[in-house]
């Protein structure tokens, strides 16, 4: 082995490490305590960091491709017969997520330069993004379940950390707590199923986790309860029902962190779903699990985003959505497919959030209903959204079409009515990306968009590659042999895949590109004069009324718990403490009247305690 290859290999695990360096060189400016250079040098730290891992990851990367996956183990704690290891896979699939993760962190963290650049803590900014880095290139890298499971939880910190980043705002307040407060329920449970694991195991690495779950014999409730727990942790990553609410809430954090959130973020969930598929395999009720759960995300997700009027909330829906595919693709057991779909999904919804940060910075809102011919002002960004959109949905030749090809090509022999539901997400997904193009760039121009200029370069250049990347994305895809493996059932399912998108796209010129459609209010929905569809809207704007129906079923009763609980304790447990204090003292009180110094009261006292004493003996004998 080449003494360059020896090094790089056996020194990969400090890609991670890059970017938390970056954050702790960055604490001295987020904190206060240099500020005579103002903020910009911890962005540019963080940014040489970011580079660093960037580099190391691409030349790893180019040495491993081919070559068999290489283990590097770190022990961490050894007590008895306990020994917990900390272990990285060194392999073309796992180096190459590190080199998306350090990529599309280094054009986001470019991308701010310009986004947050009047911003008073762009330094704590940069530092929470050094840590949100390290802790996907971590989770890429590894092959130790327990160390997927913590860096699982910093991404979760991280998340709270960015979506409350302006905490001066009541709403990201509570949009920040309700993230946090939703993940520690998939975590809960994720933490639950991993110490059942090793414990049953002994073992903690996904190899060896895998060969056991080939041969090992579970009781059926078990696998399930393991499964469960097992999926509930990328439930809440991946924003999937019933845990994806705070995907929404979310969009109340920068618009750099939420170009990672909605493309690498969500993915590290599912990688990690990924790498367990084998032990969710044990239990067909988990397979079963995971396909309705995919299910109802993916046709939930796509409605809800329809008739959104919030730019970012829009796209953030159809991110659900896209995962709920994979949730599927992996509830059957074709994961190379889902990781297919992950890499272009990733792609092409980092330049979409791009563009939409473009246009939030320039017009300062992110409103559908005050947006409209941005085009002829901001074309680089009009093209950005138009290249990210044909990428994400099923348009020839872009990587989003062989992606969802491979896709319902592995589903058509298990569930066909699968191939059916992927076809109408993607028309539906066309139809929400035309609609929230044509209102964003086409149509009459309003009062925030008649002098909205295009951003300068550190917006453009990263709008740019990334544009690059996702028309590149085809190609991509052939190093993994997937877009030269085509069938029979493949090319029908092209056609297929073709015809919906098509369906989207003329659905949405007809209600939206033809003369008199952009009404400036009725733009957000085209059925505004029918009262039935009017419901439907609404049904579909409040995301279906999951909330409020959490606040029925779940806040309301806990909340009624927790009165009840409080009353109890305070009225009851208070109550019989008081109250044994209060009759000693009274008690002690009487008693000092009985010491009066004379004889016969106190035999007269002897007398009654013996005659009571008699009474009970006898009626206890009786």
């Amino acid at each position: 082995m080449p003494l360059l290859l020896l090094f790089s290999a056996q020194t990969s695990w400090i890609v991670p490490i890059y970017g938390l360096i970056g954050a702790i060189l960055a604490l001295p400016w987020a904190v206060g305590l240099i500020r005579r250079t103002g903020p910009r040098p911890a962005a540019y730290i963080n940014i040489f960091m970011t580079v660093l891992a960037f580099v190391h990851s691409c030349i790893v990367l180019n040495q491993v491709w081919g070559s068999e996956p290489q283990i590097q183990t770190f022990q961490w704690f050894e007590a008895l017969d306990l020994h917990l290891d900390l272990v990285l896979e060194v392999s073309a699939t796992s180096v190459g997520a590190s080199v998306l993760v350090a990529g599309m962190s280094l054009l986001a963290q470019i991308f701010a330069l310009g986004y947050m650049e009047k911003d008073w803590s762009l330094a704590r900014f940069y530092a929470l993004m050094g840590f949100f880095e390290g802790a996907m290139s971590g989770i890429a890298l590894s092959d130790s379940l327990l160390l997927s499971y913590g860096l699982l939880e910093m991404l979760t910190l991280s998340t709270y950390l960015l979506v409350g980043f302006w905490y001066a705002q009541p709403l990201v307040i509570t949009a920040a707590r309700d993230a946090f407060l939703t993940k520690r329920v998939g975590d809960l449970a994720l933490l639950m199923s991993v110490v059942a694991v090793v414990t049953l195991t002994g073992e903690s690495r996904f190899s060896e986790l895998t060969a056991w779950a080939q041969t090992v014999e579970l009781p059926s409730w078990v696998a399930t309860l393991i499964g469960l727990g097992l999926i509930a942790g990328p439930v809440g990553k991946c924003a999937q029902f019933p845990l994806h609410l705070w995907l929404d809430e979310a969009m109340e954090g920068p618009s750099p962190a939420s170009i990672l959130r909605n493309s690498v973020v969500v993915a590290a969930g599912a990688f990690v779903l990924i790498k367990v598929q084998p032990i969710l395999a044990l239990s067909p009720v988990v397979d079963s699990v995971l396909i309705a759960i995919g299910s109802i995300t993916a046709v939930g997700g796509v409605l809800v985003s329809l008739a959104q009027i919030d730019l970012k909330r829009t796209l953030s829906y159809t991110t659900s959505s896209a995962l709920g595919i994979v949730f599927i693709a992996v509830g059957l057991q074709q994961t190379e497919a889902a990781l297919a779909f992950l890499l272009t999904h990733a792609l092409a919804k980092a330049l979409l959030f791009m563009a939409v940060g473009a246009v939030i910075n320039t017009t300062t809102s992110q409103n559908l209903q005050e947006l409209g011919g941005l085009w002829s002002r901001m074309p680089a960004t009009t093209i950005a959204m138009a290249t990210g959109s044909a990428g994400l949905v099923g348009l020839l030749p872009l990587g989003g079409f062989w992606s969802q090809v491979e896709l319902m090509d592995s589903f058509a022999p298990i569930q066909p009515w699968l191939v059916g539901l992927v076809a109408v997400v993607n028309g539906l997904t066309t139809l929400v990306l035309v609609r929230a193009f044509c209102l964003v760039f086409l149509g009459p121009t309003q009062i925030k968009t008649r002098r909205a200029p295009e951003v300068f370069w550190p917006m453009a250049v990263p709008m740019v590659m990334l544009a690059v990347l996702v028309l590149m994305s085809p190609w991509l895809l052939t190093q993994w042999d997937i877009v030269n493996q085509w069938t029979p059932v493949a090319r029908q399912m092209a056609f297929v895949l073709m015809g919906s998108s098509l369906v989207g796209l003329f659905v949405g010129w007809f209600y939206y590109l033809r003369p008199g459609s952009l009404r400036p209010i009725q733009k957000a929905w085209p059925f505004t004069q029918v009262p039935v569809a009017d419901r439907v809207r609404d049904l579909f704007a409040q995301d279906f009324y999951t909330g409020q129906i959490y606040e029925k079923v779940v806040v309301a009763p806990v909340a009624w718990l927790a009165q009840l609980s409080e009353s109890t304790d305070r009225q009851v447990v208070d109550g019989v403490v008081n109250g044994v204090s209060l009759g000693t003292l009274l008690g002690s009180e009487g008693l000092k009247y009985t010491l009066t110094g004379r004889s016969q009261v106190y035999v007269l006292t002897i007398l009654a305690a013996v005659v009571a004493v008699v009474v009970m003996m006898r009626t206890s004998l009786i």
